[in-house]
């Protein structure tokens, strides 16, 4: 029975208490951090009820369970999103009322898990909201990254990383679950011998580290169902040597723990270097072994050892490659663990697991050198060698003598495991996160393997939940529209279309306007605070916000504004609304172009902000240390959102969705989902420009491009790429661009020149900007549009991904 009434009184009373026992203070004496636990706990204390419940029910039923496998799961804070969830805000808003407790102040005393950087871990963790949402049994698995990928400090135009100490004061949502610790192997010996006839291998002198287990309840919006966030964290099973200690050794008696917990301090370690490479290799196979062990464990402990079974209540999914030598471990342990033969154990396998593709990009199709393979996980490679073999001598009876084409298709070949093609080869789904990826990956990528298997390729459109980005995220709008549409849209994203109307009534035009305007000043206070930097909101916010690539081509977006400043200081008579370009993105450590185009958009903005007529019209900021929360003011502040992906290489793409559903238009490429929301909304109500991908693909075949001609013929490219140069941005450092300039016109090491066709689509690119312009100065029209982007954004709700996933992939009842 519940312990706690989570009415108003109940909550008071369990805030005080908690505050009491726990911290001997009083409300009013107690510190921001103390309130936000004991608030934070109390909510914790309610899903624990419904948690017990949910467990004890999919235990009943004996239904099938999803695993969700992501080396990312980028979750952003919990409180409120748990508050929306449980259908409770009212409730506590009024006891923080009562007990005189600022709920903003909660809110920013939550740290942000540091368990994801971009889409693929957003991603992810909409769809565990939805999969709750929906009663989906399912337990999302990951590791648990101890600093995350880092915090991003800007210094002197530069990014710096430092440590994201996210666990420091702890976190109030995990529990560790001591029971399902369990052991991971890596090196040693395999010894082989024959037992009863049969063959069996055992891994010998190997390095054992405890994988160690704390579940994250997660919580679905006004249903029973609450399911897991599981993330592992890697302890030394030898723990610390005392003796060795004693010895004086003290560097030697820590050296057996460092070398196991370095496995969860980072996600996505450096991996130019053998050392960082193996590092990432160990952290997929820690974390998927642990997972695999305990879902075969939880499997017989409801149904015994019959693992004919398995594939009837039970779902590998495998987001992107990462969590790819899920594969042969889940062989491994059918084979070595429950004693099963191979045609069995890779029969069971196959059913058991699905993959997702997010990307063509053939930087980021992983690779692992055999050798390395062999040395860390040897009776994991043996395993891919059968795997190998036997793949390779299906695909010879379908491709006969056609051997350079199946050393492509090869899991290994060329002295590299392939595990895009270990994901394809052996699952029996493969999906893309767009209609054009899919197209893509039967048409180019994988069409090989599509040609032998086509059943099993599909195409899902990607999907963000609603409840976060507007719910949670947009407060104001969220009022506006319950308003006037009711509070259907809550459960099912799709009842925005009711709003259509809407855009014809200029009354609610007008308190549209009203709740951007608020939401531009809540953006404000946050850069205020962050870096002392105030917006203006009568400024346009022209928002490009997303990891740093290079095919995202934030450069292309930097490139437009520095030739928007020429033409400002150039013609005296310049006219146009006031603009703010806002950059929000992370540079990996080891990409050094990446940062220097952080480096040259802060340029840009010094250059900008120094100009007293300039910075009339133009102002750039970028953001720092870009996260969920800062997405979750931004999106809501935005007019418009650059998407400005070279056609073809981004896979989806999400921030394009969480922008429209809060009324900012789309500025972008017929790319990925951009594609899609073209569908929606119809050409007048968003703003296209580029090449398409088939176009892309033929320049890449033919290898004619020539950027230079485009350098010569455009003045206003010449001048502002003679700027990188000269002095303009870097007075004490004119070369700083340099590599920028020759990737642009001269390409390096061989590779081609501007390869993402920054130039080429910059033409196209501007004229779309002059349209765009022009629109958003006639009041009415941008209005109407960013209304119907809103009304038609319920299309791009994870609920409907994954409804689509559990009907065509999943099919869980």
């Amino acid at each position: 029975m519940p312990t706690t009434n989570f009415d108003v009184s109940g909550i008071k009373q369990s805030i005080v208490g908690k505050l009491q026992r726990y911290y001997g203070v009083t409300v009013k004496t107690a510190t921001p951090q103390q309130r936000y636990k004991a608030a934070a706990s109390t909510v914790r204390d309610q899903i624990m009820q419904k948690w017990m419940v949910s467990r004890e029910q999919r235990a009943h039923a004996q239904g099938k369970r999803l695993y969700y496998l992501s080396v990312e799961f980028l979750m952003g804070r919990s409180l409120n999103s748990n508050l929306i969830n449980l259908c409770s805000q009212d409730a506590y808003q009024e006891a923080f009322r009562e007990l005189d407790i600022d709920p903003n102040a909660l809110m920013i005393e939550e740290p942000e898990p540091a368990l994801g950087n971009g889409g693929l871990g957003r991603l992810a963790a909409c769809f565990l909201d939805s999969l709750s949402s929906l009663d989906i049994p399912s337990m999302g698995c990951t590791i648990r990254y101890e600093y995350g990928l880092f915090r991003q400090k800007i210094v002197d135009g530069q990014q710096v990383e430092l440590p994201d100490m996210w666990l420091a004061n702890g976190n109030v949502w995990e529990i560790l679950v001591a029971e399902d610790i369990c052991q991971v192997h890596f090196g040693g010996e395999i010894r082989e011998a024959v037992v009863d006839g049969r063959r069996v291998f055992t891994l010998e002198n190997a390095y054992t580290i405890d994988a160690v287990p704390y579940d994250m309840p997660i919580v679905g919006y006004d249903t029973d169902c609450v399911n897991t966030l599981r993330t592992w964290s890697a302890h030394s099973r030898e723990g610390f040597d005392l003796k060795t200690f004693g010895r004086g050794e003290y560097d030697k008696a820590m050296d057996e723990m460092k070398m196991a917990e370095v496995i969860n301090k980072v996600l996505y370690p450096e991996d130019s270097h053998w050392e960082g490479k193996m590092l990432r290799m160990k952290q997929q196979y820690f974390f998927v072994s642990a997972t695999l062990q305990y879902a075969l464990k939880d499997f017989k402990r409801q149904y015994g050892g019959d693992f004919d079974l398995l594939p009837e209540k039970v779902v590998f999914h495998i987001n992107d490659t990462h969590p790819g030598l899920a594969i042969p471990e889940l062989i491994r342990l059918l084979i070595d663990q429950e004693g099963l033969d191979w045609e069995p154990a890779q029969r069971i396998t196959h059913r058991c697991v699905a993959y997702t593709n997010h990307t063509v990009l053939q930087e980021a199709l992983e690779r692992w050198p055999q050798d390395m393979m062999r040395q860390t996980l040897p009776r994991i490679y043996m395993i891919l060698e059968e795997l190998n073999r036997r793949s390779c001598e299906k695909l010879f009876t379908f491709y006969p003598d056609q051997w350079d084409r199946i050393g492509q298709m090869a899991i290994l070949a060329y002295g590299q495991v392939h595990m895009a093609n270990l994901c394809v080869a052996l699952a029996f789904s493969v999906n893309g996160v767009s209609q054009l990826h899919g197209k893509i990956l039967t048409e180019g990528l994988f069409h090989d393997y599509y040609m032998t298997d086509p059943a099993k390729f599909s195409a899902i459109t990607n999907g963000i939940t609603h409840r976060r980005w507007l719910l949670s995220a947009n407060p104001g709008l969220t009022k506006l529209l319950r308003e006037t549409i009711g509070d259907g849209f809550y459960r099912d994203a799709q009842a925005l279309e009711k709003l259509l109307p809407f855009a014809e009534d200029a009354a609610f035009r007008q308190q549209f306007d009203a709740v951007k305007r608020i939401n531009k000043q809540r953006l404000s206070q946050l850069t205020q605070r962050r870096q002392g930097i105030t917006l203006d909101p009568d400024f346009i916010f022209d928002v490009q916000a997303k990891r740093l690539h290079e095919y995202k081509r934030q450069l292309l977006n930097a490139l437009h504004i520095q030739v928007l400043y020429n033409r400002i200081v150039e013609d005296s008579g310049y006219d146009a609304p006031p603009r703010l370009f806002l950059f929000g993105a992370k540079a990996a450590p080891g990409y050094y172009r990446a940062k220097l185009i952080i480096r040259y958009i802060n340029a840009l903005a010094k250059l900008i902000d120094s100009h007293p007529r300039a910075s009339k019209f133009l102002k750039v900021v970028y953001l720092e240390n870009y996260d969920v929360s800062t997405a979750e003011l931004l999106m809501p502040a935005a007019d418009i959102s650059q998407q400005l992906s070279t056609a073809g290489k981004e896979a989806s793409g999400t921030g394009n969705m969480k922008f429209m559903m809060n009324g900012a238009l789309t500025l972008g490429t017929m790319d990925g989902a951009n594609v899609e929301i073209y569908e929606q909304v119809g050409a007048e109500n968003i703003y296209i420009f580029g090449m398409r991908a088939e176009t892309v693909e033929g320049m890449y075949r033919e290898g004619t491009y020539n950027p230079m001609a485009i350098f010569e013929t455009n003045g206003e490219i010449r001048r502002a790429l003679s700027q990188w140069l000269d002095g303009t941005l870097f007075p004490d450092e004119p070369m700083a661009l340099q590599d920028l300039y020759h990737m642009l016109l001269m390409g390096d090491m061989g590779g081609m020149a501007d390869a993402y066709f920054v130039l080429k689509d910059f033409g196209s690119y501007s004229m779309a900007n002059r349209r765009m312009m022009e629109d958003y100065q006639n009041r009415e029209i941008w209005q109407k549009k960013a209304i119907v982007n809103v009304a038609k954004s319920g299309f791009f709700s994870s609920d409907r991904t994954i409804r689509e996933y559990n009907e065509m992939i999943w099919k869980i009842r």
